[in-house]
């Protein structure tokens, strides 16, 4: 069985999917991070395809890293610049690479959570 990554963003002040948000991945080993794939969530708020799946996906830690303040700008105005939120760095760890590891952020303009989902 071939683990996979996934994401999906859900704007919780508004109670929908996160449309049209930039994702960078990253492989981080020791001081290097090198990145693997740039991405935009559908609007659905997920992405069209894994974002590492196959030999691509390997045991180690990785970064998405969010281009939240973008979104924000497009759909929360009335906020001040800059905003409390931009980029939004998720680092985590993969030790089974068989398992799919679902990487969920939820997102309001002053605060997100995220978790290992299924």
């Amino acid at each position: 069985m071939t683990g996979y990554l996934t994401t999906h963003v859900l704007d919780t002040a508004k109670g929908g999917p996160g449309r049209g948000i930039t994702i960078d991945v990253y492989r981080l080993s020791g001081t290097q991070r090198d990145h693997l794939a740039s991405v935009t969530t559908n609007d659905d708020g997920r992405c069209d395809a894994p974002l590492l799946e196959g030999e691509a996906f390997t045991p180690g830690e990785y970064e998405l890293v969010f281009h939240a303040g973008d979104y924000l700008r497009r759909h929360h105005e009335g906020a001040s610049e800059p905003r409390f939120l931009d980029m939004i760095p998720l680092r985590f760890g993969v030790a089974d690479a068989s398992q799919h590891y679902h990487v969920p952020l939820l997102l309001s303009p002053y605060g997100y959570t995220t978790y290992r989902g299924s």
